[in-house]
């Protein structure tokens, strides 16, 4: 086998590696968070409280916000989407960074 061929299988194993990682800490996210919300749930209820005081109170929802929001950037990873720093993004930076060396250096001549 090649050296590129190596690579690329190197590279797909790698990415086959890190979805299912994704995967694995979505399936954690969502089991951890139901076992959380409705442990959480009975002990409000057991409390006196209704169904939704117990449902909606800060401390139901909030492991699944925050917990949420690093679940949503590990899955932006993962798919490789990054609307800030993109391949366009990049393609511009090198583009600018070239046109100012090639600027630099007829100054000189």
């Amino acid at each position: 086998m090649d050296y590129d061929k190596e690579m690329k299988l190197e590279r797909a194993k790698k990415q086959v590696a890190e979805l299912k990682g994704f995967y694995v800490h979505l399936v954690v996210y969502l089991a951890v968070n139901v076992f959380v919300t409705v442990a959480k749930i009975l002990g409000n209820l057991g409390n006196g409280e209704s169904f939704l005081e117990a449902f909606w109170d800060f401390g139901t929802l909030a492991v699944w916000l925050f917990w949420g929001i690093g679940l949503l950037f590990h899955g932006l990873k993962v798919f490789s989407y990054n609307p800030f720093f993109n391949k366009e993004w990049e393609e511009r930076q090198i583009r600018k960074y070239m046109e100012k060396e090639k600027r630099e250096a007829e100054k000189y001549k």
